[in-house]
Formats: C-alpha cells, sequence, structure tokens
C-alpha cells in the first residue's frame, strides 16, 4: 500500500510527489497519456519563474526527472475510478488497481480543440490556446481569436494591446462574454468582430498563414491571413472517472478550494490543479496547488499514525 497515489503527471501532480517524497512517504504517480501534460504542448515558456524561457517539454522532463530522483514510482495506466475510504483507498485502472491511505486528484483538463485538419500539426507553429503563454510571440502581427465568450474576450483583450490586428471569429449571432469585455473591445480600432462564422479549414506548411472561415447563415467563405490562431472555446476537465467520489460543477470542475479538499469527498482525497474550481489556470497556480495538496496529505497521514 502506497501513502500517497497521484493522479496525473502534469505540473500540479509532479510538484506534489517531489513534496510528498521529502517527506520521506511512499509515493505512486499514474498518468493516462503525457508525462507534463498540456505544457508539452507550448514550444517556449517565458512565465516560469528561475526560466528566462524553456520549452514546454524541457520543463516537463525537469519535473519528471525530479519527481524520480527523489523516489517517487511512476506508471503508466488509465484511473477509471477509486473506491474505498479513509486510509484504504483502491485506485481502480485499466490493467490493475493500487491501494493508497490518501489520493491526490491532478488529473488536469485539455483545451476544447475546433477538430479540424491541421489543428494539430500546427499547434505551436501558430495555432495556440493559451493567450497569456504564448501572446507576446505575435507582437505587432495579424492574429485570430476563435470564441465569443468571457475567455476569447479577455484573450483578445491582451492581444489588442500589441498586435496589429485581431479578429475575433463567433459562431453565433452575438458574443456572450461580459458587456465589460465587449465595450472595452469595441473602442479597439485594431479589433474586428465576425459574428456567426465557424473556421472551416487552417492553411499552413511549417506555420500558420491563413484562416479559412464560413458564415453559417450565408454560406459565404472568407480567408484571414494571420500568423496566430488562439483557440478559446473553453476547457474540459478530466474528472468522469471521479463524479461518484466529489462534486462536481456545472463545467465538470471538483469543487474546492484553495485547501486543495474537495467537497463531498471522503476524507484523505485532495485535489490540485487545473481539475478544480478556480479562476487562474496556469503553471505556477498548479505547481502551488500540488504543494498545498501534498503538504494536507502529508498532515493528515501523520495526523492519523
Amino acid at each position: 500500500m502506497y501513502d500517497i497515489i497521484i493522479i496525473g503527471a502534469g505540473p500540479a501532480g509532479l510538484t506534489a510527489a517531489i513534496y510528498a517524497r521529502r517527506a520521506e512517504k511512499q509515493v505512486l504517480v499514474i498518468e493516462k497519456d503525457t508525462f507534463g501534460g498540456q505544457i508539452t504542448s507550448s514550444p517556449k515558456v517565458e512565465n516560469y519563474p528561475g526560466f528566462l524561457d524553456v520549452s514546454g517539454n524541457e520543463l516537463a522532463d525537469r519535473l519528471i526527472e525530479q519527481a524520480i530522483s527523489h523516489g517517487a514510482m511512476i506508471e503508466l495506466d488509465e484511473v477509471k475510478g477509486i473506491s474505498g475510504e479513509k486510509g484504504n483507498f483502491q485506485v481502480i485502472c485499466s490493467s490493475k488497481s493500487y491501494q493508497a491511505r490518501t489520493v491526490i486528484i491532478a488529473a488536469g483538463s485539455h483545451h476544447r480543440k475546433l477538430g479540424i485538419d491541421g489543428e494539430e500539426r500546427l499547434t505551436g507553429l501558430g495555432v495556440s490556446y493559451c493567450a497569456v503563454c504564448d501572446g507576446a510571440f505575435f507582437r505587432g502581427q495579424r492574429v485570430a481569436v476563435i470564441g465569443g465568450g468571457n475567455s476569447a474576450l479577455q484573450d483578445a483583450v491582451l492581444l489588442s494591446d500589441g498586435c496589429e490586428k485581431v479578429y475575433i471569429v463567433q459562431n453565433l449571432a452575438y458574443l456572450t462574454g461580459e458587456s465589460r469585455l465587449q465595450k472595452i473591445l469595441s473602442g479597439r480600432q485594431n479589433v474586428e468582430i465576425i459574428y456567426s462564422s465557424v473556421v472551416s479549414r487552417i492553411v499552413g506548411n511549417e506555420s500558420l498563414r491563413s484562416v479559412e472561415i464560413r458564415n453559417t447563415e450565408t454560406g459565404e467563405e472568407r480567408s484571414l491571413k494571420v500568423d496566430g490562431m488562439f483557440v478559446a472555446i473553453g476547457q474540459a476537465p478530466e474528472n468522469q472517472p471521479f463524479e461518484t467520489v466529489a462534486e462536481l460543477d456545472g463545467q465538470g470542475y471538483i469543487i474546492a478550494g484553495e485547501d486543495c479538499v474537495p467537497k463531498g469527498a471522503p476524507k484523505g482525497i485532495f485535489v490540485a490543479g487545473d481539475c478544480r474550481t478556480k479562476s487562474v489556470r496556469q503553471i505556477t497556480t498548479a505547481t502551488a496547488d500540488g504543494a498545498a495538496a501534498a503538504l494536507a496529505a502529508i498532515r493528515f497521514l501523520d495526523d492519523s499514525q
């Protein structure tokens, strides 16, 4: 039996593993897909403290190496659910089940994608899902923001401060984001909002060159010559296996505050990173959650002895 099983090997999960191992707890990290999480898709990270710039892959590799060097065990498997109670949990995976005294859910979330040809290939080569992370690379250039909700409008405001031109492509005949953000954008001369339109194709080989859009009412097609496309149509947390363990909000996020204790969950289960309810989702907030959840799990274990 492990002291702590951590579900997810993104920045939150790996940070939790480092803290837990430094407290000499037996730790297993289970990851179903990519070690490092979403950061591996970022070609250049410039807002992580201690690094002028670093690729997402390199940062992920360093986190994994650090966790393993401290003695964390790593398994590649898909978690299907959690059962049991305080001090005796079963983490049920595709291949087998693992036992632990405590569990930290750090399953993360993924950006919703458009699902069009070339999107995966051009991710990091003009296609991005984070204006805060990548917006500075497009200063003085032309970009498109796909979406009309708060995230998209916030991205557009940020990008309009430094980009030559910002197109907002919204599939509805109106924006759904806050009126305050709409008012800000209405005063920006370099912002153009295109309603009732969807992306039909993106063009580019080694980098993005243009975005083809289609008006859903008239069928009219238009080509936007842009250097970058920011997809802001929401995120999807990876919380389906945990919906019977902890309470989820309407968007599927585990309800928890800064203490990383999930609402409705048995004592001994904690949550960290992008899969919980929070207002800011960045690498730094994920690592902060990982530290907080690990320290909470360590206190729980020590108090239970």
